[in-house]
């Protein structure tokens, strides 16, 4: 069974950074698709980035050259180092991890019933 718990989150001036990680049950990572996501108030989910259990990273347009994910499979955890950060990345995050069959549509809003979410940090960001 799939755990995820996030954390990290926290309040930054824009342009600062903040780094998200997420503990994950022991097996999440063989044979998962792990992702980032986001939920803005009054907004829909939306990816923000994905990494294959194959090394592959996907990332939203609006996070690219600014966030990194990645993973210590030492840790079990998995990362989202955000810098340069902007307003409007002001959301609660959410870790999750889905079959990596899924990964090459990780950002589809139709397959989110197939991820399974951690609990979710608040990153809060002001101008």
């Amino acid at each position: 069974q799939v755990q995820l718990v996030e954390s990290g989150g926290g309040s930054v001036q824009a342009g600062g950074s903040l780094r998200l990680s997420c503990a994950a049950s022991i097996y999440t990572y063989k044979g998962y698709c792990m992702g980032w996501f986001r939920r803005a108030r009054g907004k829909e989910r939306e990816g923000v980035a994905a990494l294959d259990s194959d090394g592959g990273t996907r990332y939203a347009d609006s996070v690219k050259g600014r966030f990194t994910i990645s993973q210590d499979n030492a840790k079990n955890t998995l990362y989202l180092q955000m810098n340069n950060l902007k307003p409007e990345d002001t959301a609660m995050y959410y870790c999750a991890a889905v079959p990596r069959s899924y990964c090459g549509s990780w950002y589809d809003p139709r397959l989110f019933p197939a991820w399974r979410w951690g609990q979710g940090t608040q990153v809060t960001v002001s101008s």
